[in-house]
């Protein structure tokens, strides 16, 4: 009998949702387990939604659905930030926290519920559990939020809702319902913090710039996005006189609003605060220039690739270890930045991704003069899992490294630093995805033998996996003294090594999820 993937992946998922929930308890926890509980019988439904095509959506084909986990991302992350936070004593950032918990658990219970309403026939015994759980949660969330905090709930599960609506049937077969609930919810909460910030912003002159860049930058791409994709679908996008609409448009909205608006909010110039900040030391420089290097490199692989398939056959397509060398780049550009100068490493991979979506959009609306060379060039890197209209895969790799940067809790860090594996923190991206997830694919594919039960991947691409990422944590001890694991050498490895399975079995975006996970184990 042949072991079921998805129930190896359910049970990892599991086991992190326990291990979390021993280091960290309250009274959300047994919320949590609840959740996850009714995800794992919601995620069966989807799963034959999607098989028979009886889903409302199309989503990615040859994936099953991942709710289950997806669903614990934002409660697990709300959790390990709330530890934290009472750890030094911020109660704002605690009660924070706490609705990041409580938000992650009402969106997966709206998804468990779209997934529960299309179900035919009805299944009562998931109905059952997913009552229980749900009861659970909003007893437990009346007894612990204020009404404030409540609106601010509903209010991100309006825009999650409204956003699904719109992206879900603009980009069909682009993700998973796990990847949907994953990414949307992240990008309404975003836009929520931003619209509140800016209502209470009163032009607070102490306010960084830097932490205001990335939601600006968020909001204006998917402003972008939804007006031209609906604008497309009446006119032609391929002509000049289209494009030339396109790049004005795009210009007035970042010259017109996202940068007046980012000067209310920080009464700083942006542009000028921007030219400032990159030249105010000379490591940034240096920096700069290094990252320039890479980027040129980057490029020139890109073309090298497409010189062999014009030579050859069309349908050649690169292979896992060419991919991978934009893996082995991405560590190269993030590691000088985590140990020499986190402020700009964030400030840069904001821009490198608005920089990433905006050419995604030109390749996708074929922009002249850049969309007809992307689109040839970019489709050479493609995989199974750029199944839909947008190509996405390297985004994600971007995301999946930054993300842990962006969201290390400057509030809630002492001022030596977090301490045990906590150090390690703003480099789960890099050893998740750039050193595990690289060293996994290029090694089980050369010499890997003894498959997983269930899967493609390889017993022996896993275990140099965890081997390369305990090398890669020896390194960063060397490098960066800011970190200090003092006794907990055994939890990091344990970390390691169940993300380590999740990337073995799971069929979700493993650049988005495996670094989201490691890094809740690692903020414990």
């Amino acid at each position: 009998m042949q072991l079921d993937p998805v129930l190896v992946e359910s049970g990892v998922v599991f086991g992190m949702v326990f291990s979390v929930h021993y280091a960290v308890w309250n009274q959300l926890s047994w919320c949590c387990i609840a959740l996850a509980i009714q995800a794992f019988y919601v995620q069966h439904k989807w799963d034959r939604l999607i098989r028979t095509g009886a889903a409302v959506f199309q989503f990615r084909p040859s994936a099953n659905s991942g709710v289950l986990p997806a669903s614990m991302v934002l409660p697990l992350l709300g959790l390990a930030l709330r530890g934290r936070c009472i750890a030094v004593g911020n109660v704002y950032m605690e009660r924070f926290a706490m609705v990041i918990t409580v938000i992650g658990m009402m969106l997966a219970l709206f998804l468990s519920l779209i997934a529960l309403g299309i179900t035919r026939p009805v299944p009562t015994n998931t109905c059952v559990i997913a009552g229980i759980a749900s009861s659970a949660i909003l007893y437990t969330v009346k007894q612990t939020l204020t009404v404030s905090e409540v609106i601010e709930v509903l209010e991100v599960l309006l825009i999650f809702v409204y956003l699904s609506l719109i992206l879900l049937y603009l980009l069909p077969r682009c993700f998973t319902p796990g990847e949907a609930l994953l990414i949307l919810g992240g990008i309404s909460f975003i836009i929520k913090q931003l619209i509140k910030r800016s209502l209470a912003s009163s032009g607070n002159g102490n306010a960084d710039p830097l932490m205001y860049f990335l939601p600006v930058a968020v909001l204006g791409l998917v402003l972008l996005g939804i007006f031209f994709a609906v604008l497309f679908v009446f006119m032609e996008s391929e002509t000049w006189s289209a494009s030339l609409f396109f790049h004005t448009m795009t210009a007035v909205l970042g010259l017109g609003l996202l940068v007046p608006w980012l000067t209310l909010l920080t009464q700083h110039h942006p542009i000028t605060w921007f030219l400032h900040f990159i030249t105010e030391t000379n490591t940034r420089l240096w920096l700069i220039g290094f990252w320039a290097a890479l980027l040129l490199l980057a490029v020139g692989v890109v073309m090298h690739q497409n010189s062999h398939r014009s030579a050859g056959s069309k349908k050649h397509q690169a292979s896992t270890t060419v991919r991978k060398y934009f893996h082995f780049l991405t560590v190269l550009t993030f590691v000088p930045g985590l140990a020499l100068d986190r402020p700009l490493l964030q400030l840069a991979s904001v821009v490198c991704l608005s920089a990433l979506l905006f050419l995604e959009f030109v390749r996708y609306f074929r922009i002249r003069p850049l969309g007809p060379p992307l689109r040839n060039l970019l489709t050479l890197f493609l995989d199974e899992r750029d199944s839909g209209p947008l190509i996405l895969t390297h985004i994600y790799l971007l995301l999946g490294v930054a993300l842990p940067v962006w969201l290390t809790p400057a509030s809630c860090t002492p001022k030596g630093g977090l301490g045990g594996a906590g150090g390690l923190v703003p480099y789960a991206g890099v050893l998740a995805v750039g050193v595990g997830d690289t060293v996994a694919s290029v090694f089980g594919s050369a010499v890997g033998e003894i498959r997983w039960p269930g899967t493609k991947k390889t017993f022996e691409g896993t275990a140099t996996s965890v081997f390369a990422q305990i090398i890669a944590v020896v390194v960063f001890l060397i490098a960066d003294s800011s970190i200090n694991l003092n006794a907990s050498y055994s939890w990091v490895v344990g970390s390691i090594t169940m993300v380590a399975m999740l990337e073995a079995y799971t069929l979700q975006i493993d650049n988005l999820l495996l670094p989201l996970y490691l890094y809740i184990l690692l903020l414990l």
